[in-house]
Parts: C-alpha cells; sequence; structure tokens
C-alpha cells in the first residue's frame, strides 16, 4: 500500500521477506589482488587481528617468492600494528581513510558479497564452502576486469609495466 505524502509516495505495511539467521560465528578472508596480471592470493582465517594478517603477510611473501608485492591497504589497527613483521618482498600502502574505492580488492569484496546475498548457509563449514567456491572461480580475467579502475590505468608508469 502507497500513500501520497509531501515528498511523493511512501510504502506502508511492506516487508521485505527474505532468509534470516542470526549469526554470532565469522571467518575472514584475506586476499590481494593484481588489476594488471589478474594474479590473486587468498587465506581464509578464523580471526581478523595482527596475529593473522601476520599470516598472510607471511604466506603471501612465499608466493613467487622473488617478485615485490605491493599490498593496497585500509587504516585497519592490525594493518598497522608494531607487532608485524613485514616480509622484504612487500611494502604496505595505506590508502585514505574512508576511501575504499581506491583500493581494487574491494571490487572483488563487492563480487562476492553480492554472490552471498540472500543465501543462508546453515554452519560456518558451509559459508567456508561458499568462499573456497568463488575464489576457485577467480581466473585472471575475471580478476583484471573486475579490479581495474581508471585511475590505476591513467599513469605511463603502470600501463608500461604490462
Amino acid at each position: 500500500m502507497f500513500t501520497r505524502n509531501g515528498k511523493g509516495l511512501t510504502a506502508k505495511g511492506i516487508k521485505p521477506i527474505c532468509k534470516f539467521q542470526q549469526v554470532f560465528q565469522s571467518l575472514y578472508l584475506f586476499g590481494a589482488y593484481s588489476p594488471f596480471t589478474g594474479d590473486h592470493f587468498e587465506l581464509e582465517l578464523p580471526h581478523c587481528n595482527t596475529d593473522n594478517f601476520q599470516v598472510y603477510l607471511d604466506e603471501f611473501s612465499k608466493t613467487k617468492a622473488d617478485e615485490f608485492k605491493v599490498i593496497l591497504l585500509d587504516n585497519g589497527a592490525f594493518h598497522k600494528s608494531v607487532d608485524l613483521n613485514i616480509p622484504e618482498n612487500i611494502v604496505l600502502l595505506f590508502i585514505p581513510p574512508y576511501s575504499p574505492e581506491l583500493n581494487p580488492a574491494e571490487k572483488i569484496w563487492w563480487r562476492m558479497k553480492r554472490a552471498f546475498s540472500g543465501k543462508l548457509h546453515k554452519t560456518l563449514d558451509e559459508v567456508s564452502d561458499f568462499i573456497m567456491k568463488e575464489v576457485n572461480e577467480l581466473t585472471n580475467s575475471i580478476v583484471k576486469s573486475t579490479c581495474k579502475f581508471d585511475y590505476i590505468f591513467l599513469s605511463t608508469f603502470w600501463t608500461n609495466l604490462y
């Protein structure tokens, strides 16, 4: 039912119907995505904290160990902890606060969240299976097309590298 007010039509008594389950368990997917090559590295971990971020950095540094990696990050406290030991082949680059649109990885998260929305997973293992399915479906071409932001390709520095 709609009613008219000074601002136009207002919906009254309409409630969306969808599956909902209140859950207090979680897991976290850490990931890095290259908009240039489509390379990606993900690691599912039980907590979003300094210790787990350290595990992620250590494992990521071992993949293509001779490659120097630049990771764009938001300003989460665990990203900046003094307790972190940043591997020599990784540098952390922080984007300005409240600007997720500057991080290409955010487009992957948006993609996964869209695929996840409206689904009911009864166990944390089912959530993990869903995440791994999504990760396994990420090809280099999907990552490149999903992660590219126009501003990345405006500089000749980056475009001459790839």
